[in-house]
């Protein structure tokens, strides 16, 4: 040890690289653990998240629910209304159940609509919740639409009447109109909770439309 010590005190050059090389260690693996168990950017790609979203924002997504539920053995749960970014079940990567190669998208971002054993129909335009707490039926759109521009574009296209089933969520994109989302209502399915990255928190870019979720 002291050998070395008096080598590093002869050589100052080798010295400041170790002590370079030992930082750029530490910050490669201090941005692992972040994206890993803390945060996570995402780009956004298409059309299906307008108009709370548009291809090409930049959002943040907050890992630490997901990581402590885990931690406990817990399954994570997301609250109804947020939105959040989850692995694609036909997409090839680590982070997805039951992957099948060969489709592109392994990342999705979606709106919470509905938990396991809740019904949800669309008809006529509307998106309706049913549960034990509502059995006449409810909106979940109703404090998630701050705004003609901002949420859930009202109407609601394609006809759906579905069981969400145990250990599962319903989403939905918020641009409903047409065939513009890619959702639980027309081929995607269910959402299992272990597929969940977390929930979107923030909007980093565009820069001057940066905003908390």
């Amino acid at each position: 040890m002291e050998k070395r010590i008096n080598f590093l005190n002869r050589h100052p050059v080798f010295k400041d690289a170790l002590s370079l090389v030992s930082f750029v260690i530490f910050i490669i693996a201090m941005t692992l653990v972040l994206n890993a168990y803390v945060f996570r950017s995402y780009n956004v790609v298409g059309v299906s998240m307008e108009n709370t979203l548009h291809g090409d924002d930049r959002v943040i997504v907050n890992r630490m629910p997901v990581t402590v539920a885990h931690f406990l053995g817990q399954e994570y749960v997301p609250e109804r209304g947020q939105v959040i970014v989850f692995a694609n079940g036909e997409a090839t990567g680590p982070l997805t159940c039951g992957a099948e190669p060969g489709v592109p998208d392994q990342y999705i971002i979606k709106r919470v609509i509905a938990f396991p054993g809740e019904r949800v129909e669309v008809k006529d335009g509307k998106l309706t919740v049913y549960n034990d707490e509502h059995p006449e039926g409810f909106s979940p759109d109703e404090e998630t639409r701050k705004s003609a521009t901002d949420g859930p574009k009202e109407h609601t296209a394609g006809e759906i009447d579905t069981i969400v089933p145990e250990g599962e969520i319903f989403v939905s994109g918020d641009n409903r109109e047409g065939t513009h989302s890619y959702d639980s209502r027309n081929g995607l399915g269910t959402v299992p909770y272990c597929r969940i990255i977390g929930p979107a928190v923030f909007r980093l870019y565009p820069f001057t439309q940066m905003r908390f979720f």
